[in-house]
């Protein structure tokens, strides 16, 4: 982009977006391709969770956070995890994980306890037996909603490519954000 056509650009992000800010010429804009694959982008992730969402809320009567929880300890050694492997793991803060497994504990399917193991103190979650049979009960339904919504639409190479693509941005400026994302709920 030349000087020459910056103002030009920085008027169309005006006009098109209303994002572009007098004072700013030094942003670098997104091309008129660049702009289509993030809007591409954006409303997948504006549209696929909450679908993904609603399948599992009207299935199971758990949340997609919820859902990970159980999955994630369902392959954990003894189906027991420490709190904060597995907020990693189900990608959520210690705060929101602790209200799901308060949720979760309520409903019978995990079990909270105390853990020495490590020599420190720490709490760790279990999936009970009634936790593993609801996951098992709910996650042929999830798995046929992937497969409709994302894995049956996607050529198997294309599949890959989106796989490819979403580890390249989460190994980037986000690969900490799981980090900082426990001090909040996110």
């Amino acid at each position: 982009m030349t000087a020459d056509t910056q103002p030009e650009v920085a008027q169309r992000g005006v006009a098109q977006h209303g994002v572009a800010r007098p004072g700013a010429p030094d942003v670098p804009w997104l091309t008129d391709e660049q702009q289509e694959h993030w809007r591409a982008l954006m409303a997948l992730l504006m549209t696929l969770p909450p679908a993904l969402d609603a399948q599992i809320r009207r299935d199971g009567g758990l949340n997609t956070f919820e859902y990970h929880v159980l999955a994630a300890l369902s392959e954990a050694r003894a189906r027991t995890l420490v709190l904060s492997d597995l907020a990693e793991l189900a990608r959520g803060s210690l705060s929101r994980l602790s209200h799901a497994v308060t949720r979760l504990e309520r409903a019978g399917w995990v079990e909270r306890r105390s853990c020495t193991e490590g020599g420190g103190r720490r709490t760790e979650a279990r999936l009970t037996p009634a936790g593993l049979e609801k996951l098992e009960q709910v996650a042929p339904g999830h798995v046929r909603e992937v497969r409709r919504l994302v894995v049956d639409v996607l050529a198997p190479e294309q599949l890959a490519a989106l796989a490819d693509a979403a580890r390249a941005v989460r190994a980037g400026p986000l690969a900490g954000a799981g980090e900082g994302c426990r001090a909040v709920d996110c």
